[in-house]
């Protein structure tokens, strides 16, 4: 597999049975779905994919069996993010054992690090590292950010070559390709379309867990096509789904729809809970809106 990443990456959730144990049949059903419904590339073990809630034998299990199910056939990053410095190398030595194209790590979510103390951070993880790492920017979850000077620091690291920027700056995707100097590759986090536009190479989405072609369409039509038109449409027409799962629903939500389309993957594990009923009837009307479901009262 490439070691360049482009396109709609899918953060993927997590399956799970009834009993909230992981679910690798359900988990390898899901994966050969995404690819063949033309997702560019898979991202298990993120935010999405609960990974805080997983222990580490867990965690391998379910990279393992997103890798072996896409055979090759799309890259796969492993979200390997963890508090230590030293887990996350261990973290990111897994993934790469068990064949991953690269890794995607988070910043120390709890110790809110200094600048100087992440650039050792992600040195000591770039020094282990093999194959591309794609650092995560999510100062609403992780309570740092990494301004586009300091990814610029970052990306004269070997191999720390890709960033997902989730502020809704799309601003900084400009800002971290001229300060990088072509050194970093942007991904898009919740602002895809907007990113896109302004040169970013991808999309880490968590949307494209429901909609991974149309998604997928998203992204070529408006960096490879360059059809603004078309895919301003298409983004307006997906919307609903976009909303839908930005948020508290993030996870929840999109399993919720999963379910609804015929794509069921469990429930969240605690602390999280399924969407409350009051608000399952959002889910439908997404879903509905794009043409998932049947309006109400049709068959």
């Amino acid at each position: 597999m490439t070691d360049r990443f482009r396109g709609t990456y899918t953060v993927m959730i997590t399956a799970f049975d009834a009993e909230g144990r992981i679910d690798l049949e359900a988990q390898a059903r899901f994966t050969d779905w995404q690819v063949r419904e033309g997702i560019h590339g898979l991202i298990p073990l993120g935010s999405t994919g609960e990974f805080l809630s997983m222990t580490a034998e867990e965690r391998r299990a379910v990279a393992k069996c997103v890798i072996d199910t896409v055979a090759g056939r799309v890259p796969v990053l492993i979200g390997a993010g963890a508090e230590s410095t030293d887990d996350v190398i261990a973290n990111v030595a897994v993934a790469e054992e068990l064949g991953a194209d690269g890794t995607m790590i988070i910043p120390p979510f709890y110790s809110t690090p200094t600048e100087a103390e992440l650039i050792h951070h992600f040195a000591r993880i770039s020094d282990a590292a093999t194959r591309p790492v794609m650092i995560y920017n999510n100062p609403a979850t992780a309570n740092v950010d990494m301004t586009p000077p300091l990814v610029a620091e970052l990306s004269k690291l070997p191999r720390i070559d890709y960033i997902k920027e989730s502020t809704m700056d799309v601003t900084r995707v400009r800002d971290i390709l001229e300060m990088s100097e072509g050194r970093m590759t942007v991904f898009g986090g919740i602002m895809g379309f907007e990113s896109f536009v302004e040169g970013a190479e991808g999309w880490v989405a968590v949307g494209s867990n429901i909609m991974p072609a149309a998604m997928a369409r998203l992204f070529t039509l408006t960096a490879d096509d360059e059809d603004y038109h078309a895919a301003r449409a298409l983004y307006r027409k997906l919307l609903p789904i976009i909303r839908l799962v930005g948020g508290h629903r993030y996870v929840a939500g999109s399993k919720a729809a999963l379910a609804m389309i015929g794509q069921p993957v469990g429930d969240p594990r605690p602390p999280r809970l399924p969407l409350p009923k009051a608000e399952m009837a959002d889910v439908r009307a997404a879903l509905t809106a794009v043409g998932l479901l049947p309006p109400h009262g049709h068959s």
